[in-house]
């Protein structure tokens, strides 16, 4: 079942005829999602021909949906148009079919913009917005799936473990872990490390949890914040599948940016220390290092009496 992404989600690529909107769409029609269309204002009427299909071009996201029936929508286009690409997708899915998923891959969009577009996407209750600045969401099938990003698609396989990560190379790395004790993914699910973006940790729980495919979560934190202890403090009184965390960054210096936006200590707060802390205190199998997640979570998934 997974999450929020089926193998038979419809796919709409707002940036289609930009170098990265073209090259990421042909990765995903080879790996098996169905790409329906694409949006490039001024452009509409035109067609592209990616991975050796034929696909419409349309000016606008109502344009767009309207036509195709899509129900997702990923987004490859500069910074400074990111956020009304982000509130255009929403608002149209939202007033056509009351629902859709919003994924911008997009990095470098000023937080305020991302303000104003993240508040604009909670009042649609419908609509679900992963990133900015993130690898996206692969749903895994038996041939193919549903990918929407920029993950590579041959290291997944359909299983039953749940990721989540703010860090794009480090989802690819859990996945890997995974793999090498024969297990596979249900969904994955790269947040990002902005300061600002839609979808948390907590969103991704609870719909693992409800998730009757997935088993057991990994869930890939960094430096910085609190959402890593807000999670944990949520997950001790609602989740019962059990869930193996990493923290990365533990070696960064106080006031140190490392990578992402959101990725830096301050005033104290946000360290590896504190975040193991929650993860110890709320039940979270913990990894100490990248290369311990899969024993890790083989040792989970035993204690569970799911090996």
């Amino acid at each position: 079942m997974a999450i929020w992404i089926g193998e038979d989600a419809k796919l709409l690529i707002q940036g289609i005829t930009g170098s990265q909107g073209s090259f990421h769409g042909e990765k995903m029609i080879e790996y098996g999602t169905d790409v329906v269309g694409g949006v490039t204002p001024g452009k509409g009427g035109q067609t592209i021909e990616l991975a050796g299909e034929t696909i419409a071009v349309y000016n606008t996201m109502v344009e767009a949906i309207e036509a195709t029936d899509a129900d997702a929508s990923v987004i490859y286009v500069p910074p400074r148009f990111a956020a009304a690409a982000i509130m255009e997708a929403a608002d149209a899915f939202d007033r056509l079919k009351g629902e859709g998923v919003v994924v911008c891959i997009t990095e470098g969009i000023p937080t305020l913009d991302m303000v104003k577009a993240v508040a604009f996407v909670d009042e649609r209750s419908g609509i679900r917005l992963i990133g900015p600045n993130c690898p996206g969401i692969i749903t895994p099938g038996e041939n193919g799936g549903s990918k929407i990003g920029i993950m590579p698609g041959h290291i997944h396989a359909k299983g039953r473990i749940g990721v989540i990560s703010k860090s794009g190379t480090l989802t690819y790395e859990a996945v890997a872990q995974t793999m090498s004790i024969g297990e596979g993914q249900s969904t994955c699910i790269g947040i990002g490390g902005d300061p600002v973006n839609g979808t948390g940790f907590i969103d991704c729980l609870e719909a693992f949890e409800a998730d009757p495919q997935t088993v057991a979560v990994v869930l890939i934190g960094e430096i910085g914040g609190t959402a890593e202890e807000d999670a944990a403090a949520w997950a001790a009184d609602n989740m019962n599948k059990p869930i193996v965390g990493f923290v990365a960054g533990s070696s960064a210096p106080p006031g140190k940016r490392m990578g992402h936006a959101g990725a830096i200590i301050s005033g104290g707060k946000g360290t590896a220390a504190e975040k193991f802390a929650a993860f110890e205190a709320a039940g979270i199998h913990i990894a100490r290092d990248p290369s311990e997640i899969g024993e890790v979570l083989r040792q989970a998934l035993t204690e569970a009496g799911l090996l």
